[in-house]
């Protein structure tokens, strides 16, 4: 361990990355094995408040130190954190990491809010350093896949999509609950997707007008400062003259575990990513032209943990800051005006 600390600038050029991980609950383990997986980089260092968690991961890593704290693992010299803590921390935690030229990869949302992103992107672009949020969904195979045929412009126009995660469960953490520390609810946990894959998808178009209406307990949101919802719809028209409409929900009757679809329509046929049997890992992608159907994907597919490999892939390449990280502000604005902020 202190032999990563003492290495020289040269020779750490020439080092495979070495990495901490903040926070190992189940994501962060799931995170981890999968950036094991890449065999480009080293787990030096583990943090968690709980013992029983930071062991779990130890499993994974077994020559990894048990930190107690950020700062820890920031002191033993590491090329790169993944962060997997409570929301509330996310933009502190990236930014002090980065500060001390360190790249992140973060569990989303970057931030609670815009100007909570924009300043962890910032840091990022200051410190020439590697920054990803865990958007996990462009990594399913049929979101490529869509993506490609909406670049070749084989829909034609885009000018209609639509949005779906529906949970028929919710965060069994208290803190989720809580606007202060959350940032609110199935729109900063599920709703980010949503609004990150219709932009992407589409190559970033900028956005024109937001409207959204949240709903908690079955009735309208009235107090965002003590409430979160648990149900939302938006509506997010952009630029280029396209509808977005996207609904999402924790607990709702839905008589599956949960329903997921993204749909996009256009002037020359339609393409959609929607999962299996209430699945929340199963996906199947669909083209559509009129009334037929051409299937582009189907299950198994190992998509979960492959942002979290290409961030330490990349990593490992020795890429720096990219400029599309500043697409993360776009998302976390479009999420600001669905909560009237």
């Amino acid at each position: 361990m202190q032999q990563a600390v003492l290495m020289t600038n040269s020779e750490a050029s020439l080092a495979r990355p070495r990495l901490g991980f903040l926070g190992v609950g189940w994501i962060g383990r799931h995170r981890m094995q999968a950036i094991l997986g890449t065999g480009a980089i080293d787990v030096i260092a583990i943090a968690d408040p709980s013992p029983e968690m930071a062991a779990e991961a130890g499993k994974l890593a077994p020559d990894a130190h048990q930190a107690s704290s950020l700062d820890e693992i920031l002191d033993l010299g590491v090329d790169g954190i993944v962060i997997a803590t409570p929301s509330a921390m996310h933009a502190e935690q990236s930014i002090r990491a980065l500060e001390r030229d360190v790249a992140v990869f973060c569990q989303k949302p970057l931030g609670r809010t815009a100007p909570e992103v924009q300043a962890v992107v910032d840091a990022a672009r200051k410190a020439d350093r590697l920054l990803s949020v865990d958007l996990s969904y462009r990594f399913t195979e049929g979101m490529r896949r869509i993506r490609e045929i909406i670049d070749r412009g084989e829909l034609g126009q885009i000018y209609a999509v639509d949005l779906v995660f529906h949970n028929a469960y919710g965060p069994d953490k208290p803190w989720f609950y809580d606007p202060v520390l959350s940032g609110g609810g199935c729109v900063m946990d599920l709703g980010v997707h949503l609004v990150d894959l219709a932009l992407w998808t589409m190559n970033n178009p900028s956005v024109a007008s937001v409207t959204g209406k949240l709903f908690a307990g079955g009735a309208p949101l009235k107090d965002l400062a003590s409430q979160v919802e648990d149900y939302a719809v938006a509506t997010v028209e952009l630029e280029t003259g396209a509808v977005v409409q996207l609904a999402c929900s924790w607990r709702l009757q839905a008589g599956c575990d949960a329903m997921i679809s993204v749909t996009f329509y256009g002037t020359q046929g339609g393409a959609s990513l929607r999962n299996v049997n209430g699945s929340f890992y199963d996906f199947t992608a669909e083209r559509y032209r009129g009334t037929s159907r051409e299937t582009l994907t189907t299950p198994p597919d190992e998509w979960g943990g492959r942002a979290a490999a290409d961030w330490a892939s990349r990593l490992a390449a020795g890429e720096r800051f990219d400029p599309a990280a500043e697409k993360l502000v776009d998302v976390a604005r479009v999420l600001d005006r669905i909560y009237g902020r």
